[in-house]
């Protein structure tokens, strides 16, 4: 949801860091492979209940994030390819933040981090199966031009992902109640989704088969 109006706030910033990065050849598959090992050490750090350390490197893997698509315009190598690696190591380093505060506390805080976890599951679905959709039906992304895949609207994105780790990081006591929170927004999210996918692609269908039609009868005139 906040997504539209942070992301013109960092391109600048992370536009200028991309033409350094860029300047000393290195790639966006590097800086989304390193965001990646960075992040990860995300998970050791929360099951040892280290957590401004383990913030330090949250908020490091997520700048990588930004930064690899920023790379990529820079350097015209955007690819499918790129979007792909980048989409599904996010997917594992959230998936490994909130194992590791289920490691941290696991009588405290595992049955939260299974009901977070369950939620993800639905808002990275929901957003994987219509991105797949949206390119068979030619979809653009026209609020989401930077985005490697067609981006679906929902309440949580990538902007209250991070808040979320923010706060887990801040206020690790609180976890079983932010993360209940967090993962019902997300339910949220990934009903609306479900929603809007179902009834976008259902007319964009019925237009296709409207417009077969009129051919049809055009040739047989």
């Amino acid at each position: 949801m906040l997504d539209r109006w942070t992301m013109p706030l960092t391109q600048m910033p992370l536009s200028r860091m991309a033409a350094g990065l860029a300047s000393r050849r290195v790639t966006p598959n590097q800086v989304t492979v390193g965001a990646f090992v960075v992040g990860m050490l995300a998970l050791p750090l929360l099951a040892m209940e280290w957590y401004l350390a383990a913030l330090v490197v949250i908020l490091l893997n997520r700048l990588g994030d930004g930064l690899d698509g920023n790379l990529a315009r820079h350097t015209g190598t955007q690819s499918d390819a790129g979007g792909f690696l980048d989409i599904g190591l996010d997917f594992v380093f959230y998936a490994a933040v909130v194992l590791g505060f289920a490691l941290a506390d696991p009588e405290a805080n595992a049955l939260a981090a299974a009901w977070l976890l369950f939620a993800f599951i639905g808002t990275g679905t929901s957003f994987l199966a219509f991105a797949i959709m949206a390119t068979r039906h030619g979809l653009t992304r026209p609020a989401f031009q930077r985005k490697a895949f067609y981006y679906l609207h929902g309440l949580t994105e990538g902007t209250e992902t991070i808040l979320a780790f923010v706060a887990f990081c801040l206020w690790p006591a609180h976890f079983v109640w932010l993360a209940g929170v967090f993962a019902a927004a997300c339910l949220i999210t990934t009903a609306t989704r479900l929603w809007g996918g179902y009834g976008t692609l259902v007319r964009i269908e019925a237009a296709s088969r409207k417009a077969g039609d009129g051919v049809s009868l055009n040739d047989s005139v």
